[in-house]
């Protein structure tokens, strides 16, 4: 190691010595800047609240605790449509949501190009013996616009208590007519939150002579791991060789659900998704931790615009890690992180603090995920498929039509699982192996 020594050695240690110096003014200058902003803005707000407290002309709205929350949910919902300050009434909801039970419509709402709008009823609530479907815009809830609303006002004045009403007002747009524009008053009941549903082998009419399983998961809780592996448990004791996951309208849920379901099909420690945020405590991996449980049987995963959140992590693990095909439209592009912080008193913060990224690093936000197989279909076809579900809200000439209508992205679902499972047959049978055998030297 050389050692610098003489007159050069001390140019060099005087240089070092007023970098030192140097960066330790600037950081200090920084730091104060900092502070001093911090001071500034901290007491600006605090002005402000002084002063609507003194001359305010309605004393009865200018309790600290009112004009605090009001200040606290105008920072949060400035930032994303997902950040939200919790008071006590927001925060003991959204504790009930997830758990399998709760008082409310039965409808998943998100933003999109600034409107409020269905992502998904729940199938065998108010909201879907209304009739209501994807992609109905809210207009107004009991009357009061939506316009300049936000997400987070919009899903407070949708809940409340059972047996309570709610009117809203919904646009419903329809390829090449007028916008229809409709009332609905909905009574807000217990939801029991099933989320899977339609667990069958589907007929042979469609699949000849191969048995493939057909499960819709109409979101994800915290029950749905169990209820996914009891209805495949069901399906292989019935002799299932290839598996179509219909996630379409699926609006999302637990993180861990996803990361559980996605796992069941996966090698054990395969990445199924990450995050990346600011802080190097919101960069994480989540990985499959029982690994496979099930036969590695075809399976074909369909989605649609309005399959969101998890949803899109249980695709896009599935589709980078080759298990599985990819069928029907680009989903929904909800690919954020909120974590959760309790602040004590019965209050709470939803806070956006990282992005959901694919095992192959593609991000999920504001993208979506694509489909290997791209099969569109109408918007009026996918509200009738919706439909369908609740036939006795149709007339006796709606339903006869739906009596005859094909589902054509399922029709290609197993047809695409049928063409992987005639090349899988031909690739494992005798002549492949000869073949493989003469080319070995």
């Amino acid at each position: 190691m050389r050692r610098w020594c003489g007159p050069l050695g001390l140019l060099f240690t005087a240089i070092a010595v007023n970098c030192l110096l140097g960066f330790h003014a600037w950081y200090s200058d920084t730091a104060e800047a900092k502070v001093d902003e911090s001071y500034k803005n901290t007491l600006l707000l605090q002005r402000v609240i002084e002063l609507v407290r003194q001359e305010y002309v309605d004393p009865t709205k200018t309790s600290y605790k009112d004009l605090t929350y009001s200040a606290l949910k105008g920072i949060l919902s400035s930032l994303d449509p997902h950040s939200q300050f919790l008071d006590e009434e927001s925060f003991a909801e959204m504790q009930k949501d997830t758990r399998g039970e709760f008082s409310g419509l039965g409808i998943v709402v998100g933003m999109r190009d600034g409107n409020v709008i269905i992502i998904a009823p729940m199938e065998d609530t108010p909201s879907s013996r209304a009739g209501i479907l994807p992609g109905d815009r809210i207009l107004k809830i009991d009357g009061k616009t939506t316009e300049k609303m936000g997400l987070n006002r919009a899903i407070k004045r949708l809940r409340g208590s059972r047996g309570e009403k709610v009117k809203m007002t919904l646009m419903r747009s329809a390829e090449g007519k007028p916008d229809d524009v409709f009332d609905v008053e909905l009574t807000r009941e217990i939801i029991k939150v099933a989320t899977v549903k339609e667990v069958r082998l589907l007929p042979a009419e469609m699949t000849g002579t191969d048995k493939i399983g057909y499960i819709r998961l109409e979101q994800f809780g915290e029950n749905s791991p169990m209820e996914m592996e009891r209805a495949l448990a069901r399906l292989e004791s019935q002799g299932m060789e290839a598996l179509v996951l219909d996630l379409r309208n699926n609006p999302g849920g637990l993180l861990d659900s996803a990361v559980e379901i996605a796992g069941a099909f996966l090698p054990p420690n395969t990445v199924v998704v990450s995050t990346q945020g600011r802080t190097p405590q919101q960069s994480y991996e989540y990985r499959s931790r029982n690994g496979r449980r099930h036969p590695n049987y075809p399976i074909t995963v369909l989605i649609n615009g309005y399959s969101a959140s998890a949803a899109e992590i249980v695709a896009g693990a599935l589709k980078d890690m080759r298990r599985a095909l990819i069928l029907g439209e680009t989903s929904f592009g909800k690919g954020s992180v909120q974590s959760v912080q309790d602040l004590g008193n019965g209050v709470g913060l939803r806070l956006t603090t990282a992005r959901y990224y694919t095992p192959s690093r593609k991000t999920i936000h504001e993208v979506g995920i694509a489909p290997d197989i791209y099969a569109p279909v109408t918007e009026k076809e996918e509200r009738q498929l919706v439909a369908a579900r609740n036939p006795r809200l149709l007339t006796s000439e709606e339903q006869t039509q739906i009596r005859t209508l094909r589902d054509t992205q399922l029709d290609r679902a197993v047809a695409s699982l049928k063409g992987v499972r005639i090349h899988t047959q031909r690739q494992n049978g005798p002549d492949y192996r000869a073949r493989q055998a003469r080319n070995t030297p």
